[in-house]
């Protein structure tokens, strides 16, 4: 009669225990110890640098080294946030009160920019892989297409606004126009990228088995492609976010971009900083946002 016993494992709560470990293998990646400790420690680096840099930046306003029109302190930029977002008098002992900055609050014109971030951005991500993937498998196509994909993608954005506002008016239509070319080229190429590079080994290894062109297409190249797709996309829509002052320069009312140019030229250096700051925040969330949908979505990256 064989016996068999069971021996317990204690927990010896290095980097986070039996639970770390437990759910690492459930995820499919290779447990560290100390992960958790790292990636605290990481936070913590990035939380005082910004604390530093703060601090200096205070510091310089505060002691006089460059006239305050150029560079205010932090406490006049978040005044001037605070009072783009609420209703304040419109000079000093005056008691008639405006809404925000140009009559929308400030978080009304980031709303704005995102909306035509959203359409002209959204119809690139929607348009650019299928385009990519044929110019990524028909060497014909890709020989009379690639060449005005590259020319687009080389041309500044501010190149071509004003022949978007011939061509379609200072209105919407006209900016999402210009985030959209701003943002094709970029999803093609990376399709394009994506397709052209996958082994050719696991393609006649799927015929070898049985599969025909569309289970090619269908199994092996487009979950080869994708992780490149998402990579695009980003880039993209970066891309995009940093065109949205360009986009609004004319008529940019409501809007991030436009509001950021407007109170540059009536001199507002405070609430100009607040635009540039709130503008740099809100791509690094949808950068991370992005990131984090790739992730859920191409699970297998890295992992073959």
């Amino acid at each position: 009669m064989t016996r068999t016993s069971t021996v317990a494992v204690p927990d010896t709560g290095i980097g986070g225990g039996s639970a770390d470990i437990g759910a690492a293998a459930r995820s499919g990646r290779r447990w560290r110890p100390g992960a958790g400790a790292g990636r605290l420690r990481g936070v913590a680096v990035r939380v005082a640098s910004l604390l530093v840099f703060v601090a200096v930046w205070w510091a310089v306003s505060a002691a006089g080294l460059v006239d305050a029109r150029f560079l205010p302190g932090p406490g006049a930029v978040w005044e001037a946030f605070v009072r783009a977002n609420s209703w304040h008098e419109i000079a000093p002992g005056v008691p008639r009160e405006v809404r925000g900055e140009q009559n929308y609050f400030l978080w009304e014109h980031l709303v704005a920019s995102l909306q035509r971030i959203a359409v002209g951005a959204g119809a690139a991500v929607a348009l650019g892989p299928p385009v990519g993937f044929v110019l990524g498998t028909s060497r014909t196509v890709s020989a009379i297409v690639e060449p005005f994909l590259n020319f687009l993608r080389m041309l500044p954005p501010l190149g071509y606004i004003g022949l978007l506002i011939v061509w379609f008016g200072i209105g919407d239509t006209s900016k999402v126009w210009l985030l959209f070319l701003a943002a094709f080229p970029p999803v093609v190429i990376a399709t394009i990228s994506g397709v052209q590079g996958v082994s050719a080994d696991r393609v006649n290894a799927a015929r070898s088995l049985g599969a025909n062109r569309r289970q090619v297409i269908t199994r092996v190249l487009l979950p080869a492609t994708l992780p490149d797709v998402i990579g695009g996309v980003r880039v993209a829509v970066g891309f995009a976010w940093t065109t949205v002052v360009a986009a609004e320069l004319n008529n940019g009312i409501p809007g991030i971009g436009g509001l950021a140019y407007v109170a540059g030229q009536r001199l507002d250096t405070p609430l100009t900083m607040a635009c540039v700051i709130v503008i740099g925040i809100t791509a690094l969330v949808l950068d991370a946002v992005i990131k984090w949908a790739g992730e859920v979505a191409v699970p297998w990256k890295g992992k073959a």
